[in-house]
C-alpha cells in the first residue's frame, strides 16, 4: 500500500527560532490526532537539528530542502547528502523547479543528486513539472518523461522504494493558480504509467506522488480525493501551522 503524504516546504523562510516555533506547534497538532496520512517537515540547512530536537520523528519526518551532487571537499557553502543525514533528518527534495530555474540543476546532476542522497540513507522527494510555455506547447508529457527517466530510471527495484515523486506545474507555484484537480489527475496517472512501464504494476501502484502548486485547505481535499494524487508537497500553506494543518487533515 502506498503512503500518503503531506510534506511542507518552508523555502528560505523563517529564522531558526521562528521554525522552532513552527515546528514545534505542528508536532503538537500531529501527536494530538489519529492522522490518515504522513506528515513531513522540509527546512533550511540551518535549522535541520533545531527542529530534529523539538518533533516526534516517528510522528513527522525531516527533510532537507536541497544536497550537493558532491559527498565532501572543496565546495564552499555546499551541503553533502551525508551532512543532512547526520543531522537526523530522513529525507531530501530533489529537483524543484526553483533549483533548476535559478541554479540550472539539470536532470544529469539531479540523477547524481539522487545517488548520493540514497547511499546516505536518506529518502527522496523527487520534483518534475511544467512551465505554462510547456503546457501551452503540449509538451507537459515529454518534459515530465525526461525529468523522471533522465534522474531516475537507473535505480533498482529496491532504491525505488525510497522515492516519492511530486509533480509541481511551475505557472501554479507561489502564483495563486491551481491546476484543476483533473488537470493534476491526468499528469499523476501518466506518471504512475510511466513508473509502471519501467517498474511493474505493482511498484507502480506503491509509488506515493504528491501534487505541489497552491495546495491549501480550501482545495487539498478536493485533489487528495483524485485516485492517483498521494497528498501535497506544500509551500506556502507550510508556514502556518493551522494552515499547514488544514490541508493534513483534509484525509
Amino acid at each position: 500500500m502506498r503512503k500518503n503524504i503531506v510534506a511542507g516546504n518552508w523555502k528560505m523562510n523563517t529564522t531558526v527560532p521562528e521554525g522552532v516555533e513552527l515546528a514545534k506547534a505542528v508536532n503538537e497538532a500531529v501527536v494530538a490526532q489519529e492522522l490518515k496520512c504522513d506528515v513531513i517537515l522540509g527546512v533550511p540547512f540551518t535549522h535541520l537539528t533545531a527542529v530534529k530536537q523539538v518533533i516526534d520523528i516517528n510522528k513527522v519526518g525531516l527533510a532537507a530542502e536541497n544536497c550537493a551532487d558532491h559527498n565532501s571537499g572543496a565546495y564552499t557553502g555546499e551541503v553533502s547528502a551525508p551532512m543532512v543525514a547526520s543531522t537526523g533528518a530522513n529525507y531530501v527534495i530533489l529537483g524543484h523547479s526553483e533549483r533548476r530555474g535559478y541554479y540550472n540543476e539539470t536532470n544529469e546532476m539531479l540523477k547524481t543528486k539522487v545517488d548520493l542522497a540514497l547511499e546516505a540513507g536518506l529518502k527522496v522527494i523527487f520534483c518534475c513539472g511544467e512551465s505554462l510555455e510547456e503546457r501551452e506547447a503540449g509538451k507537459v508529457e515529454e518534459v515530465i518523461k525526461a525529468e523522471i527517466s533522465e534522474s531516475l530510471f537507473h535505480l533498482s527495484n529496491e532504491q525505488w522504494a525510497n522515492i516519492v515523486i511530486a509533480y509541481e506545474p511551475i505557472w501554479a507555484i507561489g502564483t495563486g493558480k491551481t491546476a484543476t484537480s483533473d488537470q493534476a489527475q491526468e499528469v499523476h496517472a501518466f506518471i504512475r504509467n510511466l513508473v509502471a512501464e519501467k517498474y511493474g504494476k505493482q511498484l507502480a501502484e506503491d509509488t506515493t506522488i504528491l501534487y505541489g502548486g497552491s495546495c491549501k485547505p480550501s482545495n487539498a481535499q478536493e485533489l487528495f480525493a483524485k485516485p492517483d494524487i498521494d497528498g501535497g508537497l506544500i509551500g506556502g500553506a507550510s508556514l502556518k501551522a493551522n494552515d499547514f494543518m488544514g490541508i493534513v487533515t483534509a484525509f
